[in-house]
């Protein structure tokens, strides 16, 4: 066995175990006879393991998966099994692979780096509205799809978010005007956590010349209010992703109707309030980004 490693920088073998899927007397086996992993001792004796023998045990149960022996990919190197992997996911003879399928990808191999940069290739381009129309909501729709069939866990969703926020956040901020109409007021309810909504609506907003401040996530309706009244917004915007409970939602939205004052627009977007306008009086149900600006548009027309 190796030396002592430090404990909080590994994983216990039942961490293991809950991670990768794969049994602790399946690593053990594999221990001995192929060599992988190679997890030291803690101070008590039990086996731990580092971050990078993790990382490559979720490539290896992918392409088990996939149908791929043991023998075939537990001696085979972090870069040998991502090739293996890109094989399987589109095989020689497929039919073309989306830019969804290929972003995708970047996010299951956790390449940050070449996720980023492919990001900031198609902001280029495609500018950023239709950015945020062509790759980012498809993108988001196939992570939340392969979440749903348990091939994108937590650490590979946090990658793909942290990423799309950097390249959002970095255009948004080249188009920003100070100064513009409406002033909008970005937020989400306190049991809302999700921040993509949000940019991609600022994203869609900006570039029409909007003047958008973001408030972020998890905002107390009281401080929604004060922000809304007391920075002189016009409108306040709201996302919902579909985790958020409908009826809760349309509670939430009428009170804070009834906090606001009349001429403070309320819209609303997301899974949650899709379809929902006609239980929501006076407030703008936003069906999608392209209905943003059709939201916009009206805005605008109602006090020419």
């Amino acid at each position: 066995m190796n030396a002592p490693a430090q404990p909080e920088a590994c994983f216990s073998i039942a961490a293991v175990e809950r991670d990768t899927g794969l049994a602790k007397d399946t690593l053990r086996v594999w221990e001995r006879r192929y060599g992988f992993p190679t997890p030291a001792r803690d101070a008590n004796g039990e086996r731990v393991y580092p971050p990078d023998q993790v990382d490559k045990l979720r490539l290896i149960r992918r392409l088990l998966d996939h149908g791929r022996r043991p023998a075939g990919v537990v001696g085979a190197s972090v870069d040998e099994l991502a090739r293996m992997l890109d094989d399987c996911v589109c095989p020689p003879g497929a039919a073309p692979a989306t830019r969804e399928d290929g972003l995708l990808q970047l996010v299951r191999l956790h390449r940050s780096a070449e996720l980023n940069a492919a990001l900031r290739q198609a902001l280029m381009k495609q500018g950023l509205q239709r950015f945020v129309a062509d790759t980012v909501a498809p993108l988001a729709a196939a992570v939340g799809e392969a979440w749903v069939r348990g091939e994108v866990e937590v650490p590979e969703e946090h990658l793909f978010t942290e990423q799309v926020q950097n390249v959002l956040r970095s255009a948004i901020g080249a188009h920003a005007t100070p100064g513009g109409q409406p002033r909008v007021l970005l937020t989400t309810f306190p049991e809302e956590e999700h921040v993509l909504g949000l940019l991609m609506a600022e994203a869609m907003l900006v570039p029409e010349g909007a003047s958008c401040v973001s408030l972020g996530t998890r905002t107390p309706l009281a401080d929604i209010r004060s922000a809304a009244v007391g920075g002189g917004f016009d409108v306040v915007g709201l996302s919902f992703s579909i985790a958020y409970p409908a009826r809760q939602a349309i509670d939430d939205l009428l009170e804070l109707r009834a906090m606001l004052p009349p001429e403070v627009a309320i819209w609303a977007g997301g899974a949650a309030v899709r379809d929902k306008q006609k239980r929501l009086p006076g407030i703008r149900v936003v069906g999608g980004l392209d209905d943003t600006l059709a939201a916009l548009a009206e805005w605008r027309a109602a006090r020419a």
